[in-house]
């Protein structure tokens, strides 16, 4: 296994469980402790994670992008879930924009028997799973390949998405605050979800519910601004009374 493959794997343990310990990774990968010490280094040097004491812990800032092939380890039911619920409005002959997070992803696979479906996406994940898709249309945003999220972002992919009109538009978020909204760690990504919701008759918000009560960078709309909140999770009574009173369906 190389190096960077070991330490996406026990990013993704961190992500899952919070904490992971120097002595059961050296015998889980067969390697050094001073080895994963190393590993533990390069990921808190990185912003991912904090070194402890035998150890280290997820790093719980929501304005450090985790690498995309990490995130899709990540509760994973959880968005076959949301999937499940957003695959139900979509039908036949409808014209989609999906961003590129990992929840997206499910969502394709959750419509597959879906036909005549045009799609469009800035996710490289999206586009190679429909390549042997001949009954869709599919079409990519171009743009500017984002180093570690396996989608396209700048000026060429907002402009792209700018000149379309489609029926439903799925993004997911960072952060789903009562005050400051619907949030993202990445301007760039912001920037392209505000492009796919400004297209859409319908804005649905792929929100698990570990972004509830959370704050990142950047904006990317209001709550009013969409028609649904798809979670994976009941979430309080004062968020169902608060998404109520702003006018947006709530779907778990």
């Amino acid at each position: 296994m190389l190096a960077i493959e070991r330490r996406n794997e026990i990013l993704a343990k961190l992500l899952v469980e919070g904490k992971v310990i120097v002595s059961d990774l050296s015998r889980a990968y067969n390697v050094t402790e001073e080895t994963i010490r190393r590993d533990l280094e390069k990921l808190e040097n990185d912003g991912l994670a904090k070194k402890t004491y035998g150890g280290a812990v997820r790093n719980e800032s929501l304005n450090v992008d985790v690498p995309y092939n990490v995130r899709k380890q990540a509760n994973v039911l959880g968005k076959q879930h949301i999937a499940s619920i957003i695959a139900s409005m979509v039908d036949d002959g409808d014209y989609l924009v999906l961003d590129a997070s990992t929840t997206a992803l499910s969502v394709v696979k959750s419509i597959m028997h879906k036909r005549k479906i045009t799609l469009i996406t800035n996710s490289i994940e999206i586009l190679l799973e429909l390549a042997n898709k001949t009954d869709w249309n599919i079409l990519s945003t171009g743009g500017v390949l984002k180093e570690g999220g396996l989608s396209l972002v700048g000026y060429q992919a907002e402009r792209m998405i700018g000149s379309f009109h489609v029926d439903l538009a799925v993004c997911s978020c960072k952060g789903l605050d009562m005050e400051m909204g619907i949030t993202d760690s990445n301007e760039r990504d912001a920037e392209i979800k505000k492009a796919f919701f400004k297209a859409a008759k319908r804005k649905v918000l792929a929100a698990d519910s570990t972004k509830f009560e959370k704050i990142s960078f950047v904006q990317i709309a209001n709550l009013q601004d969409v028609d649904v909140v798809v979670t994976d999770e009941r979430p309080s009574e004062a968020w169902i009374q608060h998404l109520s009173g702003s006018g947006v369906e709530l779907m778990y």
